[in-house]
């Protein structure tokens, strides 16, 4: 993994968007190279061990967890936070790789404030300049 390469902050529905690129396991999302993306919601639906539907009002993604997250105790209506390589599949919804997750159901203004936070970094680093 490239960790030089930035963990997006998005929506669900963004991942839609991304593309694939000639470098293994990256993706671009307009102009912006990452392999991890970075998403907040709500855990939906608990498919099997280690594997949930995270809405974050966007739409929805499939998550797998890795091992060492799969011994703690995540529940359907839990907020978190999860961090992972987005992999595109051409089926169903998308789908990430967890290497990161946090309980964020202690804060209840964590939502509101992620909604500000995708917005503002898409402006700032992800829009393409009126001059590209």
């Amino acid at each position: 993994m490239d960790y030089s390469l930035a963990a997006l902050k998005l929506f669900c529905v963004q991942l839609k968007d991304a593309r694939p690129t000639v470098t293994p396991s990256a993706m671009t999302l307009g102009s912006i190279l990452f392999q991890r993306a970075w998403l907040q919601g709500i855990l939906v639906s608990d498919m099997e061990e280690g594997c949930f539907v995270l809405d974050d009002g966007s739409g929805t993604v499939e998550l797998s967890l890795s091992n060492e997250f799969r011994h703690q105790e995540w529940k359907t209506g839990m907020y978190v936070m999860v961090v992972g390589i987005y992999v595109i599949r051409t089926i169903d919804q998308p789908f990430i790789k967890v290497h990161k997750i946090v309980d964020l159901s202690s804060f209840p203004d964590r939502e509101a404030l992620w909604y500000l936070e995708v917005i503002e970094a898409y402006k700032l680093f992800y829009q393409p300049s009126l001059e590209e």
